[in-house]
Order: C-alpha cells, then sequence, then structure tokens
C-alpha cells in the first residue's frame, strides 16, 4: 500500500495534470489489442503453438504414433495432431490464460521500470525473468499448473519488452539475447549512466541512436516517466506523447511497440525476435519438466476430465466409502484408453473433527491406492462434518471448471465457509456434486432433507446436482457421476425454478451434439418431452422409444435413445415444487469467458476480474470461442437464473476467435451467461449458407455486486517471511461500513482488518498479512480469498489470487525497498483505472 504520508503531498492539481497526460499517452509495449501491429496476444500464441507441437512430435513418436504436422498450426489442429482433440478447449485455455496475465504487466505494473526493461535497467530486469522461470519450473514439479501459466504470462512479459524497448534490434541483431534466460552468464557492454545514447530527432527517430553505440555494440534502453521529464544526460526515450522523459533533449524515442512508433520500421522485426525468444524460453521450461509435463502445463493431455471427490470418512460413511472405492474402479477401469481417461486425480477426505489433506496425483493407479486407504471411522456426539472445509480445499487444488463430487451424509458443521466456497466456485468456474445419503420422506423441497439447504444451494450455485439417495441405492447414481465427469461435455440449456410453475422451456441442439441428457433435480416433479420430429415421452414412461429415463428419490436422469437430435427440443415441466433442470451434450462447440476490466493507457488492453463484477455500470465479457474455429457467436446474453429475463450485449471481435462483450444493464439476481451463434462444423463448405445454430450456456451462477474488491500481489513470497497482499474497496457509496473475512487453502497464519469504512472518494484499502512456513516448498500454491460484506444489505463480494513461494532466498537489502514502491504504484493504478 502507497504510504499515507507520501500520498498525501501530491496535490489535487498534480493529479488533474497527470491523468490529462495519461490521456495522451502513447503505447508502452507489444499492443495487446491491434489490426496493423503484431501483439503481445500473437507472439505468445505462436510461441506457444510452435513449442508445444515440437513436443507433441517428440511425445507422440516416443509412444508408437503417428504425427501428422498441421497445415495451419491452431488450438484445434494442433490437439488433433496431439492425438488428444479433447484437449483443445484446454490448450486455448491455456494461452489465453499467458496471455491475459502478459496483458496484466501493462495495466498493473505500467510505472516499474524493470517489468519493460526501461531505464537501462538489465539486470534488474533479468532477475525478473530468470525468477520467473524458475518459479514456472517449481510450480511444475508439484502440478499447479495454473499458478505456473500466470507467472509465464508475467515472464514473457518482459522478456518480449526487451527486443522493443531496447536497442538489440538496431545493433543487428536478428536473433535472441540468449542471456536473459541463464542467470549464470553476465549481461555485458551494458551503456553505464554516464555513457550519452541518442540525439534527438523529430518524427522520423529511426537513426538518433548515437553511432558510438552502434560500433560499440553497447546495448541501451529507453527511458520512460509519466511523472518526471528527468533521465540522466543525454539518454534515449522511450518516446511517445506520455513518456515526458522525451521532451528532454535528446528528444524522440527509440521503442518499436508498433509501426507508428520512434522506430515503427523495426516492429515487425523485433516482434519476430521476441517470437523466437519466447519459443527459446518455453523451450527451456519444456527440457527442465520434459513432453509430458510441458503439454499439461499447455492444457494438452489425454482428457480435458478431471476426477474429484470430496468423501465423508465419519462412523456412519461404511457402506457409502465401499461404493466410492467401487465407482472410482469403475470409472478408471472403463475409461482406461480412451479420450476420457481422466487428465488428473483428486481426493479430499473429511469428518466430524477435520478435514484434508488432498491427494493429487495424474497416475490411476495411485488414486486407487488413496482411495481403498480410506476407512469409515471417528466422528463426534453430533451428525456435523466439516465438509464444507473440504470442498474449499478440493476447489483450490482441481483445474478450473472442473466438476467436483462430494459425497456425505452429515449437515455442514462449517456452514460459515459457505461464501468462500460459492467465491471459488464463480472463480474457478468450477461445477460440484453433492451425493446425500441423507433423504427423508418430506417432499416441500427439491432436496426433502432441511439439512442439506447449503448443499442444495451450492449445488444449484455451480449448475451441478443435489442428489438425495438412500445408501442402498447409492449404486444408481453411478451413471450419473460417470456422465457428468467426461470430456468435451457441454451445457446447453439450464435453469432453476423456486418456487416451481409449470412450464415449458425450449431450446436448439445442433448437430455436433452427441449423447444428449436431462438432468432434473425435484421431488414430485413431472415432465413431457419432445424431440424435434414430434415424438413425446413422459416421466412416467422410464424405457421409451425417446429416451431412457432413471429416477432416484429426488433426482431424474434422461438419456436421448434417438441418433437424430438436432433440432428444436422443449420439455414442459409440471411441479409446484423447486425444481433445477440441467440440459447437456458431448460437442467441441463451447465457450469460456471472464469478467474483464477494459483499459486505454498505457494502452487498448484487458485485464481479468477474479471477483464479481460491478452492478452500477456496463459489464465487459472476454469470450473465447472454442469448436472447429468457425463458431462465431450472434447473441451473447445474461439470463436470470429464476426467471426469464435476457439482458443483450455489444460484441466487438478481437481476433484468434476472442470477443469482447459488453453490457449495458445488469441482472439483480444471479444469472448464466448464454451464447447463441453459428458455425460450419461438419459441412465441407465454407458458404454461409451451410452455417447452422448453436446454443450454449455456463454451468456456473454469477451475480453482481454494488462494489468491488481488487487485490495483487507485490513482490516475491520468499518462505519464513511476512508477505502483505494489499487490497481496496470500491464503492459508488463514500463512508460505508464494511466487514472483511480472509482466508488462505495453505491454511498459514495472516492477519487483516476485520472491518472496514470507505472514505468521501468511496474507498477503502487494506493489507492482509500471511505468515509463510521456513520449510515451505518452492512452488508450493496457496488460494487467497478477501471477502468482503455490506452487512445492511448482505452484498458479499471478493478477491481471489493464486500465490505461490519462491525458492528459499532471501532478497538483497535493495529490494526491499523496491518492493516497497511497488506496493505505492498500485494505488496510483487503482486511481487511474476508477
Amino acid at each position: 500500500m502507497f504510504p499515507k504520508l507520501i500520498f498525501t503531498t501530491f496535490s489535487f492539481f498534480f493529479f488533474y495534470f497527470f491523468m490529462s497526460l495519461i490521456a495522451q499517452m502513447s503505447i508502452h509495449a507489444f499492443k495487446v489489442i491491434s489490426s496493423s501491429s503484431n501483439t503481445h496476444h500473437n507472439i505468445t500464441r505462436a510461441a506457444v503453438l510452435q513449442t508445444s507441437a515440437e513436443a507433441c512430435r517428440t511425445h507422440v513418436l516416443q509412444q508408437g504414433g503417428n504425427f501428422v504436422p498441421p497445415n495451419s498450426l491452431t488450438a484445434e489442429s494442433l490437439a488433433k495432431a496431439c492425438l488428444s482433440p479433447a484437449s483443445a478447449s484446454t490448450l486455448k485455455s491455456a494461452i489465453t490464460d499467458i496471455s491475459i496475465r502478459n496483458a496484466w504487466v501493462d495495466g498493473r505494473r505500467m510505472f516499474n521500470v524493470e517489468y519493460h526493461f526501461d531505464d537501462e535497467s538489465f539486470e534488474q530486469a533479468r532477475n525478473l525473468i530468470t525468477e520467473g522461470v524458475s518459479l514456472v519450473k517449481a510450480s511444475l514439479r508439484l502440478k499447479n499448473y495454473e499458478y505456473a501459466r500466470q507467472r509465464l504470462g508475467e515472464t514473457l512479459h518482459t522478456l518480449q519488452d526487451f527486443y522493443s524497448h531496447s536497442n538489440w534490434i538496431e545493433l543487428g541483431n536478428r536473433s535472441p539475447y540468449s542471456t536473459l534466460i541463464k542467470s549464470s552468464l553476465p549481461l555485458d557492454n551494458l551503456a553505464d549512466v554516464n555513457t550519452p545514447t541518442c540525439s534527438s530527432c523529430d518524427g522520423d527517430c529511426t537513426g538518433n541512436i548515437l553511432e558510438t553505440i552502434i560500433t560499440q555494440k553497447k546495448l541501451t534502453s529507453g527511458y520512460f516517466s509519466l511523472r518526471s521529464p528527468n533521465k540522466p544526460k543525454g539518454k534515449c526515450s522511450h518516446g511517445g506523447l506520455g513518456d515526458l522523459t522525451s521532451l528532454v533533449t535528446p528528444k524522440g524515442g527509440i521503442n518499436k511497440d508498433g509501426t507508428t512508433t520512434a522506430h515503427g520500421s523495426l516492429h515487425f522485426v523485433a516482434a519476430d525476435v521476441a517470437t523466437a525468444a519466447t519459443r527459446d524460453l518455453l523451450q527451456d521450461i519444456r527440457e527442465a519438466a520434459g513432453n509430458v509435463e510441458f503439454l499439461r502445463l499447455m492444457g494438452i493431455s489425454k482428457s480435458s476430465s478431471v476426477l474429484c471427490f470430496v468423501v465423508d470418512t465419519s462412523a456412519s460413511m461404511t457402506e457409502e466409502i465401499a461404493e466410492v472405492k467401487r465407482i472410482t474402479s469403475y470409472i478408471i477401469d472403463s475409461r482406461r484408453g480412451t479420450v476420457d481417461e481422466p487428465s488428473a486425480y483428486i481426493l479430499v477426505p473429511f469428518s466430524n473433527s477435520g478435514f484434508g489433506p488432498v491427494y493429487k496425483t495424474t497416475d490411476p493407479a495411485v488414486f486407487k491406492t488413496e482411495v481403498n486407504a480410506l476407512s469409515a471411522g471417528g466422528g463426534g456426539a453430533d451428525d456435523l462434518e466439516m465438509s464444507l472445509s473440504g470442498l474449499w480445499l478440493a476447489l483450490a487444488a482441481a483445474p478450473v471448471a472442473s466438476e467436483i463430487f462430494l459425497f456425505t451424509d452429515g449437515e455442514p458443521k462449517d456452514a460459515e465457509m459457505k461464501s468462500t466456497v460459492l467465491a471459488l466456485i464463480e472463480s474457478t468456474k468450477s461445477t460440484v456434486n453433492f451425493v446425500l445419503t441423507n433423504p427423508r420422506s418430506n417432499t416441500t423441497r427439491s432436496l426433502s432433507n432441511p439439512v442439506n439447504q447449503v448443499y442444495e444451494d451450492l449445488a444449484v450455485a455451480s449448475g451441478g446436482l443435489g442428489i438425495e439417495v438412500p445408501n442402498q441405492l447409492l449404486a444408481d447414481t453411478t451413471s450419473a457421476i460417470n456422465d457428468t465427469s467426461i470430456s468435451s461435455l457441454v451445457t446447453i440449456f439450464q435453469t432453476v425454478r423456486d418456487p416451481g410453475t409449470a412450464e415449458p422451456f425450449s431450446f436448439a441442439v445442433d448437430s455436433s451434439v452427441r449423447n444428449l441428457t436431462f438432468y432434473i433435480t425435484g421431488n414430485s416433479t413431472q415432465f413431457t418431452i419432445t424431440a424435434p420430429s414430434g415424438q413425446s415421452q413422459s416421466s412416467g414412461q422410464s424405457d421409451g422409444s425417446l429416451a431412457v429415463i432413471q429416477s432416484v428419490v429426488n433426482f431424474h436422469m434422461v438419456q436421448v435413445k434417438t441418433s437424430s437430435q438436432a433440432g428444436g427440443w422443449t420439455i414442459y415441466m409440471n411441479s409446484t415444487q423447486p425444481y433445477t433442470l440441467k440440459v447437456t451434450g458431448k460437442s467441441s462447440i463451447n465457450f469460456q469467458f471472464d469478467f474483464v476490466e477494459v483499459y486505454q493507457v498505457p494502452h487498448p488492453g484487458y485485464t481479468v476480474f477474479k471477483s464479481r463484477p460491478r452492478s452500477d455500470g456496463n459489464v465487459t465479457l472476454l469470450l473465447s470461442m472454442l469448436g472447429s474455429g468457425s463458431e462465431v457467436p450472434t447473441e451473447v446474453t445474461l439470463v436470470e437464473a429464476s426467471g426469464s429475463r435476457f439482458h443483450t450485449s455489444l460484441l466487438e471481435d478481437v481476433g484468434n476467435g476472442d470477443f469482447l462483450v459488453t453490457v449495458t444493464t445488469v441482472p439483480k439476481w444471479e444469472f448464466y451467461v448464454r451464447v447463441i451463434g453459428q458455425t460450419n462444423i461438419g459441412q465441407t463448405s465454407s458458404s454461409t449458407s451451410d452455417y447452422h445454430s448453436f446454443q450454449r450456456q455456463s454451468s456456473t451462477r454469477h451475480r453482481a455486486s454494488s462494489f468491488g474488491v481488487t487485490a495483487e500481489r507485490n513482490g516475491t513470497w520468499f518462505p519464513g517471511q511476512l508477505f502483505s497482499i494489499p487490497f481496496t474497496v470500491a464503492t459508488s457509496n463514500s463512508y460505508s461500513n464494511y466487514t472483511v473475512t480472509a482466508r488462505n487453502s495453505g491454511q498459514y497464519s495472516m492477519t487483516f482488518p476485520s472491518s472496514l469504512t470507505t472514505g468521501s472518494d468511496g474507498r477503502a484499502n487494506g493489507v492482509v498479512e500471511l505468515s509463510t512456513p521456513g520449510n515451505a516448498t518452492a512452488g508450493t500454491e496457496v488460494i487467497l480469498t478477501i471477502e468482503v460484506t455490506k452487512p445492511e444489505t448482505n452484498d458479499i463480494n471478493y478477491a481471489f489470487l493464486r500465490l505461490a513461494v519462491s525458492r528459499a532466498v532471501a532478497p538483497p537489502a535493495g529490494l526491499a525497498l523496491s518492493l516497497w514502491l511497488s506496493a505505492g504504484t498500485l494505488l496510483i493504478s487503482l486511481v487511474i483505472n476508477k
């Protein structure tokens, strides 16, 4: 947090002047969104695909397979060449995650010169790169792929900026500077602070680097500042209207961020070398991790599915644990060698007295051993279990968009964890299914046992199932567990009705969909399904000509038989009791999205919100289409979960199957994201007449908040040291009171303010202080959630961060000051982006 004493010395005049300069500022790195220049995203995407193709080729050949190089290198074509077509979505998601974190550096680290190789900060910037690579490797050893991608994106930004911000290209180099990724090699022939490097220029600055610098092969970079025109005498500037140093002799600049910048004629050359350097860095990680782990980092594996069980081990669960063991063996054995073989396995036990640890592996035999070691025992005088704490650990350990199954017969003992679990569900977009073996005869709710209300709420919020079943019928749920945890499963339609209403629901099924299945939870529920052909079947027919219907207490699974499933379907729900309806299928066409903040400075880009979006303004989503590459969204809406109101949006194509979606009005209550679009998948012609419609919907429910919560990691987290995470609450209301709760998945001790009050500017700042054990392993990942509640309205928002422990080396003395100053820049950045 920027110290208050120093912050108050800035006058209001300075801020108005500062903001006016910001509005005029030119680009400060390879652009994020551009149609005329190469971008950080394009550079990163190309290098990831190229290096992954090399790793795929080697791995496939080693396995005795046939690797056929794609004609055009895309996520879809590469996944197919890797003999893992289902990985197309996770590969594209990995590229997006890395690229977004790359762009984050410009949005949140614009003032830190070492992140951009500005001000001749070669040693400091190289340290960021080598430290980043080291932490990526450490995270991979512990299979913490999500954090590894995040840190990789940050590291690649700094590496790529070297080729745009230094004079490496002007010195005639057309290959990467390998020393940047090798900490053992010295950085030679650097221009010292007293060496002039540039002459003034106006307009065309192509020849402004001094001839002595060129002939002596001295390495320099441009100085950059939005706050001060000062720079050492004779030094080059970055350049651009926002760079105050470029107004001081020698005027002008040397950056190659775009085609219209100071050295824009070299932009594409710099971008090409930056791409090669990115490949070299990725290759270094690949050599350290091996092909299999490198491909997992990039989202490529046999399958995109993960098997994740959270299991109650209290004394009353003997029969349930035996069934979990049977289901585990069935799923593992039946999927072995298929495209639906899980890529990872996660197990978290819990009981009345505790929860954890997390067992996480990619080896099915190891997972079987861990599951078979489970036994029922212990428990207290009541039937309360630490179920939500166990689920919290599973959500923190599982990849994003995972399918999780929790087995219990008891009420949660830790119901206060509900909001934290809900925050992780929304942030990770994971689906949680509850198998509850404590049903009652009461049929006034969709779940009959009132103690299961918390589970029902979380299941509905995640788009999962809340299945009540006596333990003697537990085997009847095997099909549901098996079918809902396969690869390429998409949600076509989903809704909730509480209270229940007699109502028809219609939706479209496209020709790419297979295994069309309806999941319905609710008591006293009757329904009729009508196919595009007009053929119908009611819920009373368990095995009709249209579908097979399996019913267990409050749960109904309808598996469509007909092979001709494309067209308009209708299901008429006839119930006055609450119910949920979810329609899924297997298809390569899907979408993924994040809520993002779009900014225009230092150049157009966006950063991802790991919190609920604000309800008092526009909401923007970054939408990525998955499939053959021909999918185009024509309509994106926010659909109210318990009603039929739609909130429409505006779409902007930003390339590579990505779209910025702006919604001007946000639902007051929970909502789903629904995408309707066109595709020619399966067609032989590219004519628009061959395109057909598809419909997809998010499984997870989301909601907006009247206030925002932001938090960012500052600096490096060392074992045995206190780590500070500043956070900010922002609202349109001044002097509002909020309560604060923070939790971390490592269960490390920490301190944080229990309450905050926003000032006249509608902002309040706090800091979480996290203690780290001295024996913490490098790469250890910790999920931190900071929950903020407005008591009078019970409105909740949160910040979600992935953190990882770095190597066990104390920072040099000078770095402490640097990190302290970095914290100050965060506050200014937040003011700018308000």
